[in-house]
């Protein structure tokens, strides 16, 4: 069991991330923590773990809890051993077994004799047979390190895990492994994790916004399908407002020209009637006064809604806010864009597919790039690209534009302000005021304008590249996706969703999410073996 109460955390400039949380994980419960970037989901698992101090508050856990990090850096100087925590433990077991059965030993063999054992069979079930406990973590990959720590679930087999975006940089079948352990799991689990596939399988999804958590009993689609209803309910109570601000300010200026007629009706008849100098211009006065009353109700009640109406739009997720305008390739569909045939390549003198490849890219078509890690899916990228040529075999491109976006979104120069990157891809057509109005449409308001794009995260630097493209006169009539979700939070790939539905040009993409995938409506599949 978690529990979390009254918990509150400041950065270390002081700044508040986040106070007065309070949770309950319930032993063998599956929950994921999910919200935007920055919200501070990694901090909270950080805090459970034990590895950050709360400045206020109180956990409570029924024992240590076993921590995942999304970021391996740190533990590159280490052996695989050390990254797991047993290279004491194992050490003490070979110098027990060289005869040096000592206290010191002993006490730190805690009787797990089996430790050698579970430590290769976990590894072995990542499919890191062969790995040396003794190698240096620096060696592997971002996926052999993620496995790593996987691993080291059954290898300590704790009662509480958490895990940090566990499904990062694996590969299908890794992915596959995973989910089957979280399906069979027996453990309290909370992980953080933008893959929908997995967030399905747990029995929970429990929200970290700026107001607290929310807890949803049930897995990411229903999830999804409760944010739907509420973001409806939302965008009916928006409108409703709207037509109250309209039908306030009509009625005001109704009223306001009703008392005035009345006024310069009664002016006439007091005018009419003989009354004296003095007593008209008090009677003027006093229908000032009213006519100013009566003016200032119906402003005091035009503002209450225009501020109501404010806190709507301002609680209205990013994505209902966002208006994405993309151009459409002005080839015609069919067109054949890439050939390859019987094409290869090789490192180190090896080639690095079995059989060569042969395939069409046509105009208008969504096709996804296929293969576990180190299966070549890069290299094709770069030969597509006309950036690598095939040792083997041909390749052929028609005289198109294509846009490559990485992981990293490189199409992004950091020494650039938000403003100077979007101008960039400005064709001279639009004027500065329009720039800033594209800018606006993809969430990026006055305060980012001169904000260098360095500074930015993932999903800030997705949505100033989209903005980019939207802003450049030429459409691309092909667009490379590679890894597009890896740096994104839930949100941020549901606005890359739109953005790629509403493209209609050719789509290329490499991604180990098959929840994406299946989103874009990708229609077929380039394999590639290993």
């Amino acid at each position: 069991m978690i529990i979390l109460q009254g918990a509150s955390y400041a950065h270390p400039n002081r700044d508040i991330l986040f106070s007065a949380l309070n949770l309950i994980v319930n032993k063998h419960d599956k929950v994921a923590l999910i919200g935007n970037n920055g919200v501070g989901k990694s901090t909270l698992l950080k805090i459970l773990a034990g590895k950050l101090p709360l400045a206020q508050g109180l956990i409570k856990t029924d024992s240590k809890p076993y921590y995942m990090p999304q970021i391996f850096g740190q533990f590159n100087a280490y052996t695989v051993a050390q990254a797991l925590q047993v290279a004491d433990k194992l050490n003490a077991l070979r110098e027990i077994l060289d005869g040096k059965a000592n206290d010191t030993n002993l006490t730190l063999l805690d009787d797990d004799w089996a430790i050698e054992e579970r430590c290769e069979e976990a590894l072995a079930h990542w499919k890191l047979d062969g790995l040396e406990l003794t190698q240096k973590m620096e060696t592997l990959s971002g996926g052999q390190k993620t496995r790593v720590f996987l691993a080291g679930i059954s290898i300590h087999r704790p009662e509480i895990v958490l895990l940090d975006e566990p499904s990062n940089h694996l590969d299908t079948l890794s992915r596959e492994i995973l989910y089957a352990y979280i399906k069979s799991a027996k453990n309290t689990l909370m992980l953080v994790s933008h893959d929908r596939t997995l967030l399905n399988l747990l029995s929970s999804v429990y929200e970290l916004s700026n107001h607290g958590i929310a807890v949803y009993g049930g897995n990411y689609d229903f999830y999804a399908a409760q944010k739907l209803i509420e973001s409806e309910a939302l965008v009916q109570e928006l409108s409703n407002k709207e037509k109250a601000l309209r039908k306030a300010k009509e009625t005001a200026k109704d009223t306001l020209e009703r008392q005035q007629k009345l006024d310069a009706r009664g002016k006439k008849k007091q005018e009419k009637a003989g009354v004296p100098t003095i007593a008209m211009n008090t009677l003027r006065n006093n229908a000032e006064k009213s006519t100013s009353r009566i003016k200032g109700a119906h402003i005091e009640k035009i503002g209450f809604i225009a501020k109501e109406l404010s806190q709507l739009r301002a609680a209205l997720p990013g994505i209902d806010q966002m208006k994405i305008g993309f151009d459409n390739s002005t080839l015609h569909q069919g067109k054949i864009l890439i050939t390859a045939k019987d094409i290869n390549f090789e490192y180190s003198d090896q080639l690095i597919w079995k059989q060569p490849l042969n395939f069409q890219i046509s105009s208008g078509e969504r096709i996804t790039l296929k293969g576990l890690n180190g299966s070549g899916k890069t290299t094709l990228i770069k030969m597509i690209l006309a950036e690598l040529q095939p040792v083997s075999g041909s390749i052929q491109s028609a005289h198109v534009k294509t846009i490559y976006i990485d992981q990293d979104y490189s199409l992004i120069d950091h020494k650039l302000s938000v403003y100077q990157q979007a101008e960039q891809y400005n064709a001279g057509e639009l004027q500065e005021h329009e720039i800033k109005i594209r800018l606006n449409r993809f969430l990026f308001t006055k305060e980012y304008w001169d904000k260098p794009c360095e500074a930015l995260s993932g999903g800030e630097k997705m949505r100033l590249m989209l903005c980019s493209l939207t802003i450049s006169k030429q459409s691309p009539d092909m667009i490379i996706l590679d890894e597009p979700t890896n740096n994104l939070d839930i949100q941020n790939i549901e606005i890359l969703t739109n953005a790629v539905n509403e493209y209609k040009g050719t789509l290329l993409v490499v991604s180990h999410d098959t929840y994406f995938l299946k989103q874009i409506n990708i229609e077929r599949s380039v394999v590639l073996d290993d």
